[in-house]
């Protein structure tokens, strides 16, 4: 289960890459509204085509990411610079290590260039369509006027091709219960102490 959510965490961070340039133009930087989208993912390594579901909240700076399977769930939380895995059937939580939060919360690559493709549906919902490139990496984002992303297309860090696109739109308040960790739960974390690493056990 913590497999699955690492493998969700990693392919949004490299999405991320492509999606941020994308938005530094008259378009927002990120949702400016509370909107929950549910993405198809394809490409990710190991793993058939998934379901992926995301709510944003900016008036909090979090967001939730769910993966296939109801098996656990992420919250990152952009304003303290966090991202948390949450197992509820096991009561447990896991604290993502400091070098996958910033990759999941990177602005814009310095010398990243980019230039419209045009426009788009996509979940009933109009985008702008960019093409961008930053060094070797390049990508495709296709985003809302309010900063909602709804397609992007990126070369993950192993090569692979992964795209991932939205399938339903639904924009209004995120329940505040869905942006928590829930109290009572044992953190988990490396027996060195460093966070965020399959394989830890319960902290002590």
């Amino acid at each position: 289960m913590i497999r699955i959510l690492a493998r969700v965490g990693a392919a949004t961070a490299a999405l991320a890459l492509v999606a941020v340039p994308a938005l530094a133009q008259p378009a927002q930087l990120r949702p400016t509204r509370d909107v929950t989208v549910t993405y198809r993912m394809v490409g990710v390594t190991g793993t058939a085509p998934q379901e992926v579901r995301m709510a944003f909240s900016p008036s909090t700076g979090k967001q939730r990411v769910d993966p296939p399977g109801g098996v656990g769930w992420m919250l990152i939380d952009r304003r303290a610079n966090s991202a948390v895995m949450v197992m509820d059937a096991q009561r447990m939580t896991m604290a993502m290590p400091q070098e996958a939060v910033a990759a999941m919360t990177q602005e814009m690559p310095a010398g990243a260039t980019f230039r419209v493709k045009g426009n788009a549906t996509i979940a009933g919902t109009a985008c702008t369509e960019w093409e961008m490139t930053a060094g070797t990496a390049k990508g495709t984002s296709c985003i809302t006027d309010d900063g909602v992303l709804l397609r992007t297309a990126a070369t993950a860090p192993d090569g692979t091709n992964v795209v991932m696109e939205a399938t339903q739109v639904t924009y209004g308040p995120v329940d505040p219960a869905r942006l928590t960790v829930p109290s009572g739960y044992n953190a988990m974390q490396m027996p060195n102490g460093a966070p965020g690493t399959p394989g830890a056990m319960p902290a002590r």
